[in-house]
């Protein structure tokens, strides 16, 4: 099949999944009956449920088997928290509009879909005019030429007001994360001051895309899986032992940049031994992913990590890599692995004068020399006026850096890009001895950041598939038992009130062993299934009159992959299939 071929067919999949999911119940353009908004999608029946699931198994995974605490922020929070955060200021996508139609799009997005270009986000703004022009790109609407045009940073972030009248203003954040920074002064209390702690959380955050598109894949409101890790930078080392051996395929910077270069694969032992993967802490939650997407129905051979370039690079973090999934012949981010240094904690501590910090306590008091200063106010203040406090804390700042620059009469600091001399007599500097229980560490901050919703998607269509029974097309997704939105279907074979009766009772008693059951009555028994493996349900359960005519009869169970069929009795049917979802038993083991 050539690249073209393969490109249509993958095309292809993706509308019949966008089909199957809007007559499934899986998803679909919110408010249809006002002609739908973009960017915004409801979950339907399976859906929310598939996404229920997915959500429960990131949270046994990175919450609980992690012994990590979970909260639950506000979607909305203050101005302050975004000024302090950055987001205010840099938190932007590059716009390019038509001059034609006045649509507007997303100049990176341009560049990537109709050039080689694969990472055009991490161009600067002139580069990618200069791509558009050179290449003379056009507009994705109207095709009007969009060389000359101005690309401009264009900010995320949804305003809103808090409160009525003179009310204050806020915006919804654009990622779970800042509910957990802000929160920290408390949340380390909550971990009795114990480093390393994490803290995760699962909810909806939201940016004003300049183009949402692909369905759910890119929105303007999404849900967010994500952990937060605060270490001590100094003295916590992960525990590689439990990941060194998962294998991983790495496309790291080097190969992105290298002319031949390609993705590989190795473990993530021997990737940090050979310093592909610098931070220990990024390469322990990448070994922990995996296996996890794994369960959740990612296939492994369209899975990958990819470190970011350094122009994609959020300027705080010193590493990050991101998990990948090949879809329609592209690859889409699911989760993003960030080292973000102690720089969010830093921040929300300056703007918010509350101490984000944890006490590390000394094993023994140690005595040390500091260096301090007690200004002769009588002086600074006639000297700087308004500009009294800022020298005092220029001159303690200066004191704790470098105490030789008041070994002479006089010391220099900078106000306000100004030089002043300061005669030393008048700043107080001594050294003094002082006897210390411990110090204030501020804590570095490790973080893996699921997209649930592409992840999602990636899973419905890695699951997707086609094939033939009985001489008929079928439609399936293979969904994995863990996450399937319905694990079991109970249908009676025939509109017969016995049947029905029988079959009523039987889907009662697997719901009441925690299964998911459907029960449909409507259609002949060939077209139930099929509904059922459109759905992806693993399972179903027909009852015949042999089930109700002779003593230990049993059902008929189907496994949706195979479709192979196997007689079990009644009673031991939510024992068998609650094991089966377990993962303790085979359907291919049973005994009929």
């Amino acid at each position: 099949m050539s690249e073209q071929e393969h490109a249509s067919a993958a095309e292809s999949t993706s509308e019949k999944l966008v089909e199957l999911a809007k007559r499934r119940g899986y998803f679909f353009q919110s408010s249809g009956a006002y002609g739908g908004v973009g960017g915004f999608y409801t979950f339907g029946p399976q859906g929310a449920a598939l996404k229920g699931n997915v959500e429960d198994a990131w949270r046994d995974r990175f919450a609980v088997a992690e012994g990590n605490m979970e909260i639950d922020a506000p979607t909305i929070m203050p101005e302050p928290v975004f000024e302090a955060s950055g987001h205010l200021d840099g938190f932007d996508d590059m716009l390019v509009e038509c001059p034609d139609c006045g649509e507007s799009h997303r100049a990176d997005h341009v560049v990537e879909d109709n050039t080689d270009y694969e990472d055009a986000e991490s161009l600067p703004i002139p580069e990618v005019e200069d791509v558009i022009a050179e290449y003379e790109l056009v507009c994705p609407s109207c095709g009007a030429g969009l060389a000359g045009q101005a690309v401009d940073a264009f900010n995320l972030m949804f305003a809103t007001n808090i409160g009525p009248g003179d009310s204050d203003p806020g915006y919804l954040r654009p990622e779970t994360a800042q509910g957990i920074f802000v929160e920290f002064p408390r949340l380390k209390e909550y971990a009795r001051n114990q480093l390393p702690f994490g803290v995760t959380q699962i909810g909806r955050a939201y940016r004003n895309e300049i183009s949402p598109r692909r369905s759910i894949i890119r929105t303007r409101e999404f849900t967010q899986a994500e952990l937060e890790y605060f270490i001590d930078p100094e003295a916590d080392e992960p525990d590689l032992s439990d990941v060194e051996d998962v294998e991983v395929t790495l496309y790291p910077a080097s190969e992105q940049n290298a002319e031949d270069g390609d993705e590989f694969r190795t473990t993530i032992g021997e990737a940090v031994a050979e310093g592909i993967i610098t931070d220990p802490w990024v390469a322990y939650f990448l070994g922990v992913a995996k296996p996890w997407y794994e369960a959740v129905g990612v296939d492994m051979d369209r899975f990958r990590y990819r470190q970011h370039l350094a122009g994609e690079r959020a300027h705080y973090a010193s590493d990050c890599w991101d998990a990948e999934s090949e879809i329609d012949g592209n690859w889409i981010e699911m989760a993003g692995f960030a080292h973000r240094g102690n720089y969010d904690l830093s921040k929300h501590a300056e703007h918010s004068g509350d101490r984000f910090t944890v006490f590390k306590q000394y094993d023994e008091p140690k005595t040390v020399e500091r260096a301090t200063v007690d200004p002769e106010m009588s002086y600074l203040g006639p000297e700087f006026g308004g500009d009294a406090q800022a020298v005092v804390e220029k001159l303690e700042a200066l004191a704790a850096r470098d105490r030789s620059a008041f070994d002479g009469d006089a010391v220099a600091i900078d106000l306000e890009g100004e030089s002043h001399e300061i005669p030393v007599e008048k700043t107080g500097f001594a050294v003094e001895e002082q006897t210390e229980a411990g110090e204030h560490v501020t804590p570095h901050v490790v973080e893996p950041s699921f997209g649930v919703d592409r992840t999602v998607y990636t899973v419905l269509h890695h699951a997707y598939h086609e094939d033939e029974v009985d001489g008929e097309e079928r439609t399936f997704l293979e969904l994995d038992p863990e996450v399937a939105p319905t694990f079991v279907g109970v249908f009676p074979l025939q509109n017969d009130d016995e049947l029905e009766s029988e079959a009523t009772a039987i889907a009662a008693a697997l719901r009441d062993a925690g299964l998911s059951v459907t029960y449909d009555e409507s259609g002949n028994i060939g077209r139930r299934y099929r509904r059922q493996d459109e759905v992806g349900t693993p399972f179903c359960v027909t009852v015949d009159y042999e089930s109700i005519e002779q003593d230990e009869g049993g059902v008929t169970v189907r496994e949706r992959d195979s479709t192979d069929q196997k007689r079990l009795a009644i009673d031991d049917l939510p024992e068998t299939l609650s094991a089966i979802r377990a993962g303790d038993l085979a359907f291919d083991d049973l005994e009929e």
